[in-house]
């Protein structure tokens, strides 16, 4: 698609006015108000207005829109929703989020933003009607899955805080949550030592069972008993996927590609030695699956597979396990607690590096009584 074409153009030109838009009435209390009188600006008085003939097609239109739509335009709600470091629309029949972007870069993975701090809420910006709410994911089985990463907004709390909006979570199998998901994030977040500026968009996606032969996403079958699932009272769509659009690239080397691959990962237990490269697909696939153009104003010309320039390696289920260490090291208030966590690591015969060595003995003085 070159830069002149019509669907570039046209999603240069929807980009930037939805960009404007959703920001306008994100920040304003006019949405409904706006959306609704938009037609009632025209002349409602005219009786019969699709059969007058002294007006233009286009006004015509606009005539009998307004006596259609009398008591307004029925209202999904923002089609982009922003936050302090993430940007999402949000399925207000699913209750779960279409499509969640964020923006990774070095200084956001440095600060002393702490999850200790974050809790499970729904989103202040929308409407409860339309909300999961905490009590439909207890006893379900499925985990609250991030899909714009806690951890990828150690700069600021309130970054952080807002990950944990319920408009940010789906239903995730709790051991793809562990896994093989976390082992993507940290992936993303990774890249940022290769380049400057890492963008990533995630969302979920409800697939039919794919048939044997076919070359678009490979055939992970979902449970049966998860198909089309939904829980709680109200209602909330368990995806049987859940996708990834990674962009990676170093503005300050004008001209040179960017960086784009797709991933679309069953929403269930998936090894430890799984590639991520198994779960490579094509955008445009990805895009019809979804209903999304994710990159309108990046056209094909501009891309290059992320695969070919980085190996698209995950950490080893080992490095994640250590990971979770380091985390727990990190949270531990208490020597009891230190301690334990440096027992079970014992225990579980793995080996620390020397950043988690460094790490417990920095806690324990940290935390030992001052004599």
């Amino acid at each position: 698609m070159s830069l002149g074409s019509p669907r570039f153009f046209n999603g240069f030109l929807s980009g930037t006015l939805c960009t404007a838009l959703a920001f306008y009435f994100y920040k304003t209390d006019d949405y409904k108000k706006t959306s609704s009188d938009r037609l009632t600006q025209v002349n409602l008085h005219a009786k019969e207005s699709y059969h007058l003939t002294d007006v233009d097609p286009e006004t015509a239109k606009q005539l009998r829109g307004s006596e259609i739509l009398k008591y307004g335009i029925p209202d999904r709600g923002f089609n982009a929703r922003l936050y302090t470091n993430h940007v999402l629309c949000y399925d207000q029949a699913k209750k779960i989020p279409v499509w969640v972007a964020e923006l990774i870069t070095k200084s956001d993975l440095r600060g002393h933003a702490d999850r200790e701090y974050s809790n499970f809420r729904m989103d202040p910006t929308l409407d409860a009607f339309f909300s999961s709410h905490n009590n439909d994911f207890i006893g379900s089985g499925w985990s609250r899955g991030h899909m714009a990463p806690a951890g990828d907004n150690k700069f600021s709390q309130q970054a952080m805080d807002e990950t944990f909006y319920l408009t940010n979570i789906v239903p995730q199998d709790i051991s793809n949550n562990d896994g093989f998901w976390n082992r993507l994030e940290i992936y993303c977040r990774d890249l940022t030592n290769k380049f400057k500026e890492v963008r990533v968009i995630s969302g979920s996606l409800t697939l039919p069972t794919v048939k044997e032969g076919s070359k678009k996403f490979v055939n992970y079958e979902v449970n049966s008993s998860n198909k089309n699932q939904v829980i709680g009272n109200n209602s909330v769509t368990v995806p049987t996927h859940l996708f990834k659009v990674v962009t990676a690239e170093n503005p300050q080397q004008p001209g040179s590609p960017v960086a784009v691959g797709a991933f679309v990962i069953p929403n269930q237990p998936i090894e430890g030695s799984a590639q991520l490269t198994q779960y490579k697909v094509k955008l445009e696939d990805l895009e019809k699956s979804a209903g999304v153009y994710f990159l309108p104003r990046l056209p094909p010309s501009k891309r290059v597979d992320l695969c070919s320039v980085d190996s698209c390696q995950l950490i080893s289920q080992e490095a994640l396990e250590l990971y979770f260490v380091g985390r727990k090291l990190e949270d531990a208030r208490t020597l009891e607690r230190l301690d334990s966590v440096w027992k079970d690591l014992e225990r579980r015969h793995l080996v620390p590096d020397d950043y988690l060595i460094h790490l417990y003995k920095r806690k324990r003085e940290s935390l030992s009584p001052t004599r």
